[in-house]
């Protein structure tokens, strides 16, 4: 009873797909002819309405080379979108003022002669400290020195040493201080640990305020005295200059020396022309930058913040302390722990490729934006004969003191305006669109409209072609029991082949 209930559902389902789903074959041949004679797809209803055998062939020949042509269009579109391209403009924009850099200062000698006399063990902590020893070899020359110094003063601290026995910005070092016709004073700068030891920040990120200039050719002047005599450094590590090293940077950056400062040396006036420029660069795949990066411990995104961050975190996690010349909170690293652990932990960063800069998938990717300022300077010696006897009077120092460590340094913008460097998609999604629909109708007539026409008219064979295969599976037609209702199987049989 169940079963005859079963098929007798069926047979009325298949019934209804017959009658009312399924057109006849009168029918079907009439909605393709309509659909051929009335699309907005050009060319097709030329083919269907024409009688001569010639002009049929002539224009399939047209429409099947013109969606040739379409399709090789926009295949070579895609491909060339998904190659993700990418062009590059330049901008100059004149503005009526301009933002003045941050400027950090540092002393080629980093520590008071008096303080390392008998303590040369000094040089070597804050190598290590700084991350700029590079010569394994000084590490055992100094390692017995090191363990006796650490034995007799484990309290050691490098930082409140170098903070106290290091270069100092007081009226005796910074003679002259001018921005923009108005003075400044030691006061105004803010003091920053750098592998130079004692650094001093101008127009840093602090300020409720920021300096801007409105005039090109004005900006900072400084006069420093060195001070030769009380300040000293190592030269076996390089450090043989006598002056003022200094880099220009963005007030939101850290200042970053390596292989970008610039130096003054003594006895020199240099004239530091800067200008502006910005980076735009497209985020990954376009570009290698990635806009979701955040530092926690810096207010934009730089690669050399990032960097200072990936170190800390590796040394916090390997050695369980954090040096005091790296960002971020944690117990601050001793001499000890510098020594058998923080050293060893930046050699292992190095080598093993921790933390890497460049590319989207580094630890450090390029920032999205980034402010630079190039520069050109010019150097001339400081003071003629006339003015260094001025300034000899003035200052109440001896000519050859003069030549020997005072350093003048002008630092101004060339023009008032900043140059832009953007890298933008070469065809953006909209662009991409407007390709494909210019091939459309170039070649084929075709819009928007034709291919809702097209899609609802591939959908409509596709829902016939679905109801014929259902009617002509198997179980379907093994029916046995008739009904007053049901056609005969010879009927059943004429439908479906009319189908």
């Amino acid at each position: 009873m169940q079963q005859t209930q079963k098929f007798r559902l069926l047979e009325k389902t298949r019934l209804y797909l017959i009658k009312k789903l399924l057109p006849h074959l009168e029918d079907r041949k009439k909605y393709h002819q309509e659909f051929a004679s009335s699309t907005s797809f050009h060319g097709v209803h030329n083919i269907v309405q024409t009688r001569s055998k010639t002009r049929k062939v002539l224009w399939l020949l047209v429409v099947m080379g013109s969606l040739a042509i379409v399709i090789w269009q926009i295949c070579s579109r895609f491909i060339y979108y998904f190659s993700w391209p990418t062009t590059t403009s330049v901008y100059v924009q004149y503005v009526e003022n301009v933002e003045f850099p941050a400027v950090t200062f540092c002393n080629l000698n980093r520590f008071q002669a008096h303080a390392v006399t008998n303590l040369q063990i000094i040089f070597f902590l804050w190598s290590i400290v700084s991350g700029v020893l590079q010569e394994i070899a000084m590490k055992d020359n100094f390692s017995q020195e090191l363990n006796d110094f650490l034995l007799g003063n484990q309290n050691f601290s490098i930082k409140e040493f170098t903070r106290e026995n290091g270069f100092y910005l007081n009226s005796s070092t910074l003679l002259e201080c001018e921005f923009f016709g108005k003075p400044c004073y030691p006061e105004d700068f803010e003091h920053v640990f750098t592998e130079y030891g004692n650094c001093f920040t101008f127009n840093h990120n602090d300020l409720p305020e920021k300096r801007r200039v409105s005039v090109s050719g004005r900006g900072l002047s400084l006069l420093f005295d060195v001070k030769q005599a009380q300040f000293t450094d190592d030269p076996s590590l390089g450090y043989t200059d006598a002056g003022i090293t200094y880099v220009i940077h963005s007030p939101k950056e850290l200042p970053r020396f390596d292989g970008l400062g610039l130096s003054t040396p003594v006895g020199m006036h240099a004239q530091v022309a800067i200008s502006q420029l910005k980076t735009i660069v497209q985020e990954y795949p376009w570009g290698e930058c990635k806009p979701d990066i955040k530092l926690r411990h810096h207010k934009i995104y730089s690669t050399y913040g990032c960097l200072q961050e990936c170190k800390a975190r590796y040394i916090q996690k390997w050695c369980g302390c954090l040096p005091f010349i790296l960002p971020g909170n944690g117990t601050e690293c001793d001499i000890q722990k510098f020594y058998n652990c923080v050293y060893p932990a930046l050699y292992e960063i190095e080598l093993e490729g921790l933390c890497t800069v460049g590319t989207h998938n580094s630890s450090c990717p390029v920032p999205c934006e980034e402010t630079d300022y190039p520069t050109t300077v010019t150097y001339s010696s400081f003071a003629g004969e006339k003015a260094i006897k001025f300034i000899s009077a003035k200052l109440k120092k001896s000519p050859e003191y003069i030549r020997q460590n005072l350093v003048h340094i002008d630092i101004k913008y060339h023009d008032l305006n900043y140059k832009m460097t953007q890298q933008q998609k070469a065809l953006t999604v909209a662009e991409l669109l407007a390709d494909v629909g210019g091939q459309l109708g170039l070649f084929c007539g075709a819009s928007m409209i034709t291919i809702i026409e097209l899609l609802e008219y591939i959908f409509a064979n596709f829902c016939w072609t679905c109801i014929f295969l259902l009617l002509k599976a198997p179980e379907m037609p093994q029916w046995n029991i008739p009904s007053q209702n049901q056609p005969t199987h010879k009927e059943e049989k004429k439908g479906i082949q009319e189908c």
